[in-house]
């Protein structure tokens, strides 16, 4: 006698939203980052964004710092780079305008981003700081490297929680 159809559909249905969501927790478990130079896919928009990332990510590294995460998303938000410089663990937000007409691109890091970096920041803090600094917490800094029609500027200690 065979199972009836509605309810083998369902079943599958229940294990194919399992499945995703296993996945869904691995990926946020391990972080999911990816080199500053690999720029996935996305809207124009969000590829000249990864694309402004991986410039900034360069600059930093000809200043001597070192790149050890890149775009790392939860619930909170997204922190586009996160950075060593000695001993300080920085988390920095990139920004690109071509236009200047609204203030440039470090005037669009605003309260409420500011807000929503430091509470990603506060999420992955614990993480970042056992994978990269052996379980001290280290002391953070955040930064914006901003893209305007001069190139880009590097503003440390853009902001503060």
């Amino acid at each position: 006698m065979s199972a009836d159809p509605y309810e083998t559909a369902r079943q599958a249905q229940r294990r194919a939203v399992t499945r995703r969501r296993r996945r869904l927790r691995r990926a946020a478990g391990a972080g999911q980052t990816r080199p500053a130079s690999e720029a996935p896919g996305g809207s124009p928009t969000q590829r000249q964004g990864h694309a402004a990332e991986a410039r900034a990510a360069r600059h930093l590294e000809t200043c001597g710092i070192r790149i050890l995460a890149a775009n790392l998303n939860c619930r909170a938000g997204e922190i586009d780079l996160v950075a060593r410089e000695d001993a300080l663990l920085l988390f920095i937000e990139v920004r690109e305008r071509r236009n200047p007409a609204f203030g440039g691109a470090a005037a669009s890091v605003n309260r409420t981003k500011q807000a929503r970096i430091v509470r990603a920041a506060r999420h992955f803090l614990p993480r970042l700081t056992r994978l990269h600094f052996g379980g001290a917490a280290p002391a953070c800094r955040f930064d914006v490297v901003a893209f305007d029609a001069d190139g880009p500027r590097w503003i440390r200690d853009a902001f503060r929680p």
